[in-house]
């Protein structure tokens, strides 16, 4: 790849990527709540379903479902009602006991951290019209275009991981101010609230 083009798009990536998103509310609210094995587990999830849409744009599936506005919507939909169900879950936890609210007890697989982020990922909108609509701005034709889309994939899923686990990281940090029950119930609630905010914003995204 030309070297000019490809430092740009790695500023694109990178202020693309640390943009506030559901991810990045995950990381947060894992961090705060799970701890930083738990944040790392998920942001693996989730990179590896960013891979896949990556590995579906350049199959081309990307832009079938960009020119079908049903199909998009479906896509729209499923990712909506599962961050709307993130957020519900936990503001219902919100309202248990604070052995629950405080994370102790708490009996989750690491797998099911991995799935969690993986399909907050995989059911997520947004990625598909990055890689879509920009990836092929910066493809310079005179070269091989696979190598090029493993390079760009490759950036963006470290960049990816690296937020999530700085994110993770710095709400881990900031766990002493939420030992307290009661500011653990709020963090619960606001985190809960901004998911369903942010499935709900999902459904007005334009293809």
């Amino acid at each position: 790849m030309n070297i000019d083009t490809l430092i740009i798009y790695v500023f694109v990536a990178f202020f693309y990527i640390i943009s506030p998103g559901p991810a990045i509310l995950l990381a947060i609210y894992n961090g705060a709540v799970n701890g930083s094995k738990v944040v790392m587990v998920s942001a693996l999830g989730n990179i590896i379903g960013l891979m896949m849409l990556s590995i579906l744009s350049i199959s081309g599936l990307s832009a079938i479902l960009l020119a079908s506005s049903t199909v998009f919507l479906m896509v729209k939909i499923v990712g909506a009602v599962y961050l709307i169900y993130l957020g519900f879950r936990q503001l219902f936890s919100s309202k248990k006991g604070a052995k629950e609210i405080l994370g102790i007890n708490n009996n989750r697989s690491l797998s099911s951290y991995f799935k969690e982020g993986f399909l907050v990922a995989a059911t997520n909108p947004k990625p598909i019209l990055f890689f879509v609509a920009l990836f092929p701005q910066f493809l310079d034709t005179t070269y091989e275009i696979i190598p090029q889309f493993i390079i760009m994939t490759a950036i963006f899923m470290a960049f990816s991981f690296l937020s999530l686990s700085c994110y993770g990281y710095l709400a881990q940090k900031a766990k002493g101010v939420l030992s307290n029950i009661n500011n653990m119930k709020w963090f619960h609630r606001i985190s809960g609230g901004l998911f369903v905010g942010m499935g709900t914003s999902v459904l007005f995204i334009k293809n």
